[in-house]
């Protein structure tokens, strides 16, 4: 008979959001399934504080796993369970564990979440096989005579995902949940104190991982907080970027390389091959195990077939991109006596505009498809070559579009993100009419009559510009920080 009072987990009151998440989490939990559920994803992510969060107030044990050996985990899990059960339980290997939390739960209802699951497995792919098989045996002889609820958690992302592989013992006997960044409207809700254009400015910086969000959240300034918290060599995310690559990954130095080259924009595999000095197909693997990571992502051109050679890699994660841009190539000098603040305002301060202008156009394209999603189905931005005279010419050779939306296999609205300091100007739609719709056409993308023009510009327009649009008829002026604040309330107001 299980002894087991309810969890309480002292920083309730500091978990911040995941309201969609904890909703799923509470739907199994009130459901009559039976199958565990499979939770991972990035180092940060917050897995560990939602799986808190989620067991407060319920009859619930959590097992955290650790770099031990197999027995020294084993009775420090024993321990762990020995004033719950009333009684320390035999765990001669790990599915012995299994056996006990399932009969641990035959008369009441129990949560027993393992986080750090891949830590409990042996190192060789046979060892592990062996030892899911008999894991799966537990399964299959325990869960139905059982009401226990169990989590199987873990930040090795591609070795929870290989948990439902087809070849994986436990394929098709989890319930996957991966638990993503927090998109802007989300993270916005840690730093309430900010207006919204430096509330975006931090979220460019931090991404959505609620670690790196909480840590730069604080109502200093920004030069005050990055010295302070990423900066100093003794400071928390000092290495933070290179932590997570070297735990998950071998030969890391090849990934270093491939993450610095991107850190500064997007790349074609050419680039990046040259950046890394490396053979072709080396890079493209590598690059493949940080897409299955989630670390990178292969972009195309709106509407381009997926088989098209004219991607480019993309670094998706906003805080590593700002760790390989503005920390991996200073650290050495940083350690020999740089002061951070010296580098922020020599290396940060000059190239900031530009690594958050990344980050504000994919918000921009998200904004649009909710905004707009009447109008365009599918939103992305485009890039090509420039109209065939001016390239003849050599006054243009390429085009790039920020924001491109499609219905119905036509253009139906165009747009441009600017996070500038200053007001934009008329010159963005002549720009837009003469040149970047011209050769998108030129691409063979047909256009719908009349295409609505949204422009995002983060200092606003200018007065010139203002009447422009308004004598055009069919450009958007976004304000800027309205749309952030909006967007927060629109995530969190119900339906």
């Amino acid at each position: 008979m299980v002894k087991m009072g309810s969890y309480a987990w002292p920083l309730v009151d500091e978990f911040v959001d995941r309201e969609a998440e904890l909703g799923r989490l509470e739907e199994w939990w009130t459901s009559a399934e039976r199958m565990p559920l499979n939770l991972y994803g990035r180092r940060r992510a917050g897995k560990s504080w939602l799986l808190r969060r989620f067991a407060h107030d319920k009859s619930a044990v959590l097992l955290v796993a650790h770099k031990v050996t197999p027995g020294a985990q084993l009775d420090s899990f024993a321990e762990r369970l020995e004033p719950l059960l009333g009684v320390a339980p035999a765990l001669p290997d790990v599915p012995s564990l299994f056996r006990v939390l399932f009969r641990s739960a035959r008369n009441r209802k129990l949560l027993a979440v393992i986080d750090e699951f891949p830590w409990l497995l042996p190192t060789t792919e046979a060892a592990a096989e062996a030892e899911l098989s008999a894991i799966q045996a537990v399964f299959e002889e325990e869960r139905d005579a059982s009401r226990l609820k169990l989590v199987l958690c873990g930040s090795l992302v591609a070795q929870m995902e290989a948990l439902q592989g087809e070849r994986s013992p436990l394929h098709g006997r989890l319930v996957p949940i991966q638990l993503q960044p927090m998109r802007y409207a989300d993270a916005a809700r840690f730093m309430p104190q900010l207006d919204p254009l430096a509330r975006f400015e931090r979220f460019a910086i931090a991404g959505g991982m609620p670690r790196y969000l909480s840590t730069l959240a604080g109502g200093r300034s920004l030069r005050d907080v990055l010295c302070r918290q990423v900066l100093d060599r003794n400071a928390p995310l000092w290495d933070e970027a290179r932590v997570v690559i070297e735990q998950e990954l071998r030969e890391p130095k090849i990934y270093f390389s491939i993450l610095a080259a991107l850190a500064t924009g997007d790349k074609e595999l050419g680039e990046v091959v040259a950046a890394a000095r490396s053979a072709s197909a080396t890079i493209s693997k590598y690059l493949a195990v940080l897409e299955d990571m989630r670390i990178v992502s292969r972009h195309l051109p709106v509407g381009a077939d997926r088989t098209s050679r004219s991607g480019h890699w993309h670094l998706r994660d906003a805080f590593f991109r700002f760790w390989f841009r503005f920390v991996f190539p200073y650290q050495d000098e940083l350690e020999a006596g740089l002061r951070p603040g010296d580098l922020y305002d020599t290396e940060v301060a000059p190239a900031l505009g530009d690594h958050v202008a990344a980050e504000f156009e994919d918000w921009s394209r998200d904004w649009t498809r909710s905004t707009y999603g009447r109008v365009a189905s599918q939103v992305g931005s485009w890039w090509g070559p420039a109209r065939h005279d001016l390239r003849r010419t050599g006054q243009r050779h390429s085009e790039e579009i920020d924001i491109v939306g499609l219905a119905r296999g036509r253009v139906t609205l165009v747009g441009e993100a600017k996070w500038q300091n200053r007001p934009l100007g008329p010159a963005i739609l002549a720009d837009i009419e003469n040149h970047k719709i011209p050769a998108l056409t030129q691409a063979g993308h047909k256009l719908a009559t009349n295409p609505t023009i949204v422009l995002l510009a983060r200092a606003g327009y200018s007065r010139s510009l203002v009447n422009a649009a308004a004598d055009h008829g069919n450009v958007v002026l976004v304000d800027v920080p309205a749309a952030l604040d909006g967007a927060i309330q629109r995530q969190h107001t119900p339906n």
